[in-house]
This record gives C-alpha cells, structure tokens and sequence, in this order.
C-alpha cells in the first residue's frame, strides 16, 4: 500500500469496456511526511477522491480486489482518503 498526492486527471475517451464510468487519476507518491517520493501514477478511483488530497494506493493483484475492480485491467487503484498521518522518531 502506499500514501500518494492525487495531482490530476486522465480523460480516457476510448479505453477498455469494463473500465467505462471509472475516474482516472493521477497521483505520487508520498512519504509519511509529504515529500514526493516516487514516479507518477494513474489509478483508478473507487473513494470518489480529488486533485490535492492524500490518498492510500493498492497496486498489482490488490488492484484487482477493490470494489468494483473484480477481473478489470488496472494495477493502481486509490482506495482510502488519508485524513491525518502520524510519524513518531
């Protein structure tokens, strides 16, 4: 699972049947404290999050488990807004 910053939007209008009603959005990874940490990624969207917002990620077969992803072709999909992150050094 990773923390990640949703930055934007992927309009897809030709793209695999099943994925039809599904937002795209892209988003990077973040450490604990906020701090990009990774390369872009698009994901699929099943919490209904936005651009600006701090998010928990699933990719490759965990993907494929969120709701509404049984045997769709995605290897990112946000399944949490994050409200707060703690870290205690």
């Amino acid at each position: 699972m990773l923390l990640a910053r949703v930055v934007g939007t992927v309009v897809a209008t030709r793209k695999d049947p099943r994925l039809v009603s599904n937002k795209l959005l892209i988003a990077r990874p973040t450490d604990p404290r906020g701090k990009a940490d990774g390369a872009y990624l698009v994901a699929v969207d099943t919490v209904d999050a936005g651009v600006g917002e701090t998010v928990l990620i699933v990719s490759g077969s965990s993907a494929r488990m969120a709701a509404g992803m049984k045997d769709c072709p995605v290897d990112a999909a946000i399944v949490g807004i994050v409200d707060t992150v703690e870290v205690s050094d």
